[in-house]
């Protein structure tokens, strides 16, 4: 067997050596080189799930800021990472080598639209089909959830035109999340419930691990600004830790068109001149108790007749005369009087104490606004006192919680469990009108609650 030459066999090594280094030096510059930001490998020097989802991020945040469609981050747990410490260190997360926001161990990461900046196209019957085109060639899949528009429902008309309501797009089993906000009436933003129709793909997502879409939200509109997070320009809530503590409390329900049709079809509204002035005058005074209220940062909600008036039929109950608001106790401020009176109110009358059954109750161009603070102890209640005999009264409804709607051009709030409240207070017949009301006795859950002491009259018992 001849003797391989030394020199020759050298040689080829020395040549394939070099093949291999010109390909790993070819191979860096191609597919590593050219990334920017956070590089996470294994020991094995693959990929990680990190950046996997960091270079998803990366290629969808890019298409955006290509189609000028100015995302915001709205992913709870990302945003609950920041700090305002961290967001005024944006150089240095810039070479932060971790991937330290984005990558949150979930499956999927929430941005948010304002709906107004994405444009409509009427050749194609759907919008910004260039975008989708191109997150589809980058290997994008799409599912696309569109619904109603509540804004162009009313008494008069209960169908709406379909708007996009979510966007889900999929890229190597990770999904992005996009939340169209819409402009609503009462001056606020509002997104709409994410519904699966039954030719839907159930495994398209982690559906139960996305932030938004098991109900309808309502948030205020947020301030953004542009910093950068693990190497990637994103727009981002001034105010964290605001927006993030709505995005828990923003759940929406929608007025019941369809059942307060059929009640007025049955009870047609007065439209005598007595009552339009009444809505009108009540309808200016709710925004001015929404205002001063806010300006306080106390939350209130819609109770007792004009919280009826807004499950039952979509308006105040033109024979009500009144406006009712209920404000838990532990939200009682000593300085809502003076605010309401410096709002140009005046107080008609205060009942009980902060302990025990307090009520306020202030004038505003003939119309009364009852303020009831509800206690929380064995059963939910707020109290209510007869001037003239001291007697007290209680009134017991089920626990619930608090949702957002819209009343009358404004954002309120209005306890969830609406019918159950509404039960409470009206029994089994509160779909059947009643001008005939007697506070004492009428209501369903109404109980004695004793006898103010003599000795505290003057104290729990004021009338002006």
């Amino acid at each position: 067997m001849p003797r391989v030459n030394r020199t020759v066999a050298l040689s080829l090594l020395i040549v394939c050596s070099l093949v291999f280094l010109l390909f790993q030096l070819y191979y860096y510059r191609k597919y590593v080189g050219k990334q920017t930001g956070p590089h996470i490998l294994n020991p094995a020097g693959h990929l990680t799930t990190s950046q996997v989802q960091w270079q998803t991020v990366k290629t969808f945040l890019a298409l955006a800021q290509r189609f000028r469609l100015p995302l915001f981050l709205a992913d709870t747990i990302a945003l609950s990472l920041l700090s305002q410490d961290a967001l005024r260190q944006q150089d240095l997360l810039v070479r932060e080598p971790h991937c330290s926001f984005l990558c949150t161990g979930r499956p999927v990461t929430s941005f948010a639209l304002q709906a107004n900046r994405w444009k409509y196209d009427t050749g194609y019957g759907y919008q910004q089909p260039g975008f989708l085109l191109a997150a589809e060639q980058k290997g994008f899949e799409l599912m696309e959830l569109r619904g109603e528009d509540p804004r162009l429902a009313s008494l008069d008309t209960l169908s709406g035109e379909q708007i996009p309501l979510h966007f889900l797009f999929r890229l190597h089993n990770y999904v992005i999340q996009v939340v169209f906000l819409y402009e609503r009436s009462g001056n606020y933003l509002w997104h709409g419930p994410l519904r699966l129709q039954a030719d839907m793909d159930r495994s398209f997502a982690p559906f139960k691990l996305l932030d938004y879409g098991y109900h309808s939200g309502a948030y205020d509109r947020p301030e953004l600004i542009l910093t950068v997070l693990d190497g990637l320009d994103v727009r981002v809530p001034r105010n964290v830790s605001s927006f993030v503590a709505q995005q828990k409390h923003a759940r929406f329900l929608e007025c019941r068109y369809r059942e307060a049709r059929n009640f007025l079809q049955l009870y047609p509204d007065d439209s005598s001149v007595v009552a339009v002035d009444f809505r009108r005058k009540a309808k200016t005074l709710l925004h001015l108790a929404a205002r001063t209220l806010t300006q306080l940062g106390v939350p209130f909600w819609l109770s007792s007749g004009t919280c009826l008036g807004w499950f039952r039929q979509c308006n105040i109950i033109s024979y009500s005369r009144d406006v009712d608001i209920g404000i838990f106790i532990k939200d009682y401020r000593p300085d809502i009087i003076a605010a309401f009176r410096k709002a140009g109110l005046s107080l008609k009358h205060k009942f009980g104490k902060v302990e025990d059954s307090l009520e306020l109750s202030f004038l505003s161009d003939d119309i009364k606004l009852d303020i009831f603070f509800f206690y929380e102890d064995a059963d939910v209640w707020n109290g209510g006192t007869q001037a003239k005999s001291g007697r007290k009264f209680k009134y017991i409804f089920p626990r619930f919680s608090l949702c957002w709607a819209e009343f009358l051009e404004l954002k309120v709030r209005v306890p969830c469990e609406t019918l159950d409240y509404v039960m409470a207070n009206y029994g089994t017949t509160w779909n059947i009108p009643v001008t005939s009301w007697d506070w004492k006795t009428s209501p369903s859950n109404v109980q004695e609650n004793g006898v103010w002491p003599v000795s505290e009259w003057e104290e729990v018992i004021q009338v002006y």
